[in-house]
């Protein structure tokens, strides 16, 4: 009965223009003085208090339309499970942008990390001996060879034109000649030969072989990088600055993957919800300045309109009519300044005036 009653008055209230909160008071005092009188003198008593409730405020617009704040709160987790090793901060404290929030112990991925570099250091030592081609003590053993068979060569070719002096003369047989003529051309041929095998020593691998060594130096690194990222996603950093709401765990515990650890609200991310009569929401432009009241904030804090509902909702107790349209309300968002929000906490009721 008690909220039957309340709903009738409000009914009338509302259609003289006043606000939920003067009404409120006024029926509060009502019920005070049906608790405390008899029947007949708080019947006129509730009849002249309300009476002036309307006489007082039916005259006048409304200063502002009633709202709430709300906090688009990030929850921030590790993609990886783990013991929660460090919690470095706690309720209510304001982080800065990178600073840490927490650590998961991170032995395994610590040593995955150096495993990594050391496989990259590998390829690529592998990759640069394949480039450089021989090593210069084995380049310096065919040089030694190439400079004996260049002596040989030189003697041959002395012994080949003495025996040929001599055999003009008649000293020597012509088989004695041809014997030194062949001992030069295998002192030339074994000269070519080593000169080739230096020129070979001092080039580098083949060409696909250094390209699939490269591909492996590649795939090292990819995965030293892979490493590395499990190795950062066990101490989270906060990505935005903000005040930390709560924290989800204490040290010690296991926290899943992708479990929130620390409950954050950047200032970025505070709003305040209001609704407006429909007959004024089709003036209403997102980028709109307005003003926000709420007690002990002080002076106004300015806002914008960031958001216009498209979806019309009914003051309760309403029933839909045409009578009623003017009932209905609008869903608004307003967003503050990064540098005003810190001055609203989400749930703190506000009064928001239009400019």
């Amino acid at each position: 009965m008690r909220e039957l009653f309340c709903n009738a008055y409000f009914a009338v209230a509302t259609r003289y223009g006043i606000n939920r909160t003067s009404f409120l008071r006024a029926f509060s005092l009502v019920t005070s003085i049906r608790r405390y009188t008899t029947r007949g003198t708080r019947r006129s008593m509730a009849t002249l208090v309300l009476a002036a409730a309307l006489t007082a405020c039916g005259n006048h617009a409304p200063s502002g339309y009633q709202g709430y704040v709300e906090g688009e709160f990030v929850n921030v987790a590790s993609p990886i499970a783990g013991r929660l090793d460090q919690l470095s901060v706690k309720r209510g404290d304001q982080v800065a942008v990178n600073a840490r929030l927490y650590a998961l112990e991170a032995v395994s991925e610590a040593a995955a990390q150096r495993q990594a570099q050391e496989q990259v250091k590998a390829a690529e030592a592998q990759l640069a001996d394949l480039r450089s081609g021989r090593r210069a003590p084995e380049q310096d053993v065919t040089r030694a060879q190439l400079a004996q068979a260049e002596v040989d060569l030189s003697r041959a070719a002395t012994n080949l034109a003495r025996d040929e002096a001599q055999f003009r003369v008649g000293g020597i047989a012509r088989a004695q000649v041809d014997d030194s003529r062949s001992a030069q051309a295998a002192a030339q041929a074994r000269v070519a030969q080593l000169r080739s095998e230096l020129a070979v020593a001092q080039l580098p691998s083949r060409t696909d072989q250094i390209q699939a060594q490269a591909a492996q130096v590649a795939a090292a690194r990819a995965a030293l990088e892979q490493a590395t990222w499990k190795l950062d996603q066990k101490s989270v950093l906060a990505t935005k600055a903000g005040r930390v709401y709560d924290t989800l765990y204490r040290e010690g515990e296991w926290v899943a993957a992708g479990s929130p650890v620390v409950r954050m609200l950047p200032p970025s991310n505070v709003k305040v919800r209001f609704f407006v009569p429909q007959t004024i929401v089709g003036g209403l432009a997102i980028g709109r300045a307005v003003a926000l009241q709420c007690d002990g904030c002080g002076a106004d804090i300015p806002a914008t309109l960031t958001y216009v509902s498209n979806e019309a909702e009914f003051t309760p107790p309403i029933i839909y009519s045409n009578e009623t349209r003017s009932k209905l309300v609008f869903m608004v968002e307003a967003r503050p300044s990064a540098d005003n929000a810190t001055r609203l906490h989400p749930g703190q009721p506000v009064s928001v005036t239009l400019k």
